[in-house]
């Protein structure tokens, strides 16, 4: 992955904004939850300041990726598309802070620095788009798990065998 350092507070003071296309493949960690590492991720880093007078970044995903269905162990093509506001404190205290202040669950705090890696920050976002459980909304090749479902044995079938006659 490209290293895209910024100084959070400075990207947020002054209203900048960054944008781009990174493969999956480059995003090791999103690469390992997924089925394949094909596809791209489409992101925007965009800088403000909250109305409290806080930084905020507010940051967006999307594209495309290959997860493994749990129903039916199939792989699918699974839409990410997440935006979330990320506001910044310069130490762990003053998030907690920031926290109570805002009291608002759809904004997340984090610890900003002078020296952030901006794709880390992409690739969580993405990583935090994904499903608990993956799966198609209706799976395509449904006949094993309907196999499975009809072949049920029960457990007492074994121990009638083992009765003397």
């Amino acid at each position: 992955m490209n290293a895209l350092v910024i100084d959070t507070f400075e990207f947020c003071r002054t209203n900048s904004s960054r944008d781009g296309v990174t493969p999956v493949a480059e995003m090791t960690r999103l690469a390992k939850e997924c089925a394949n590492a094909s596809g791209e991720i489409a992101w925007k880093a965009v800088g403000s300041t909250h109305k409290l007078g806080f930084p905020q970044m507010t940051l967006s995903v999307n594209g495309t990726v290959q997860l493994i269905c749990q129903r039916c162990l199939q792989p699918y093509a699974h839409h990410l598309d997440s935006s979330t506001v990320l506001m910044l404190g310069k130490d762990d205290e003053q998030a907690d802070e920031i926290e109570a202040t805002i009291d608002d669950e759809s904004i997340d705090v984090i610890v900003g620095s002078r020296n952030m890696e901006l794709m880390y920050l992409v690739e969580d976002e993405a990583l935090l788009a994904l499903p608990q459980s993956p799966r198609h909304d209706v799976c395509p090749d449904s006949s094993l798990l309907d196999k499975a479902k009809s072949e049920k044995i029960s457990p007492f079938d074994a121990l009638k065998s083992l009765k003397p006659e």
